[in-house]
């Protein structure tokens, strides 16, 4: 017989591991994992429900661990606690800022019940639900810039990390509400501060977080060298990484941020395209802006190229990007075109692009048991997304788009040449200080909110 092999179709075991299951050869826990990570549970996903209460975009959500309660906030400035399975308000509370709430989180091990937020207008608040359904807001610090993402340490009910648009890393401590500024991220080129739009603390080695934003390079930090004897060295990164071809652009900058259980650290870039990198992919510590340097890096093998997930648009806004399934097994990120995306992980093809939006999604994230996602844009509800939901899938090649230029989200850099700038930013923020927050008192706030009765609420969710 002449010519190459044939390509086996790929083919899906569920049905074989349901029959398993029922023998007994199959562990419930393993069936579980292979049946929630099926391509052809995957393609089922449809819209659920929407939930519908906020007044302005949705800009952060996210799920409880138990995954019985989804959190979110908007650009209303109310942070809202849902019962997402019946679409019902459980608590809607004024989260304290005075501008856009881009991001809040649950603390682990709070009984749900300690809520950390960040926001347009520069401030980290914490928010702690009372056993009266009372809230008590307060301030715990602030940045110079807007705060588009803090990250929680896993396992810890106090501590978590944001970064800025001012380039300063924090770190926070609720048992001392202390803001510790940890370094001020900056370029290696010109010394300029690198505005942050993404952090993420990896789940498997939580000493390690990964900061990105207005460049090409999503750096990699250990906080145990801080805490170490070293300290004052921890604004050099442990690592950096970036696609070979985007080394020296100075047209892209990073939005998005996710780290897997193996690792392997996501960087959704504006105006190009979603990067997977294994942690044996890094640059190292330190990369070479000189010209001198490039023949080295010239006469170096070329390393293994990142995975690449394409096809989606993420020009307009700031976007994030996430894992989905129960290992990790696939991408997803929302598009200016207003879809949902997947793609398999390991070979990069799109499985699924879905109308979510009229406009952008910004937000999409996974239950942390269950095959569904959710997500928000610019539109004001949240949609769910479930195996067998209504709302007919977008065929694949259907999805596919032009990359047209456009305005940019993102700023130039100015080179400054007064060198007094960069001395007062390494004075102010290399050092641990309480943000003011005694100064701050009357930031403090504490609102009278109860828990919704869905029967009583004529405009209860359907």
């Amino acid at each position: 017989m002449s010519g190459g092999a044939v390509k086996r179709p790929r083919r899906d075991h569920s049905v074989v591991n349901v029959w398993e299951r029922e023998l007994g050869l199959l562990p419930n826990r393993n069936f579980s994992n292979r049946f929630s990570a099926s391509e052809n549970l995957l393609r089922r996903l449809g819209l659920d429900k929407k939930l519908v209460e906020h007044k302005g975009c949705v800009n952060t959500v996210s799920f409880n661990a138990d995954g019985d309660i989804l959190l979110s906030g908007s650009d209303d400035k109310q942070v809202i606690l849902w019962d997402w399975q019946t679409a019902s308000v459980k608590l809607s509370f004024d989260s304290g800022h005075y501008n856009n709430v881009f991001q809040a989180q649950f603390m682990p091990f709070s009984d749900d019940r300690s809520i950390v937020t960040s926001a347009a207008d520069k401030q980290v608040r914490h928010s702690q639900i009372h056993e009266s359904g009372q809230v008590e807001t307060s301030l715990l610090g602030k940045h110079q810039g807007p705060v588009h993402k803090l990250a929680v340490e896993p396992g810890s009910p106090f501590s978590f990390y944001t970064c800025g648009e001012d380039g300063v890393v924090k770190h926070f401590d609720l048992r001392t509400r202390v803001a510790t500024n940890l370094f001020t991220c900056k370029e290696a080129k010109f010394n300029l501060v690198v505005y942050l739009h993404a952090i993420a603390v990896d789940p498997r080695n939580p000493g390690l977080f990964a900061v990105a934003g207005m460049d090409e390079y999503a750096r990699v930090y250990d906080i145990r060298s801080y805490r170490s004897e070293g300290w004052y060295n921890f604004t050099q990164p442990v690592d950096h990484f970036c696609p070979h071809h985007l080394v020296g652009s100075d047209h892209v900058g990073i939005t998005g941020l996710a780290f897997s259980d193996q690792s392997e650290l996501l960087a959704s870039y504006s105006d190009e395209f979603i990067y997977l990198f294994t942690p044996d992919m890094g640059l190292g510590p330190a990369v070479y802006p000189s010209s001198t340097k490039t023949q080295e890096r010239r006469s170096t093998p070329t390393p293994t190229p990142p995975q690449v997930y394409k096809e989606h648009t993420n020009r307009e806004t700031v976007k994030g990007v996430n894992f989905f399934g129960p290992k990790c097994e696939y991408v997803v990120s929302g598009s200016d075109c207003g879809r949902v995306f997947i793609w398999r992980k390991k070979d990069g093809e799109i499985l699924r692009a879905m109308e979510a939006d009229k406009h952008v999604v910004n937000c999409v994230e996974s239950h942390p048991h269950m095959p569904l996602l959710c997500s928000s844009g610019i539109e004001t509800d949240i949609k769910i997304w479930t195996p067998g939901g209504t709302e007919r899938p977008l065929s694949p090649g259907h999805a596919k788009q032009d990359l047209v230029s456009g305005t940019r989200w993102y700023h130039e850099y100015i080179v400054d040449d007064d060198d007094d700038d960069d001395s007062d930013d390494e004075s102010s923020d290399e050092s641990s200080d309480d943000d003011d927050v005694g100064a701050e008192e009357e930031e403090n706030a504490e609102a009278d909110v109860g828990i919704t009765n869905d029967e009583e609420d004529d405009d209860g969710e359907g």
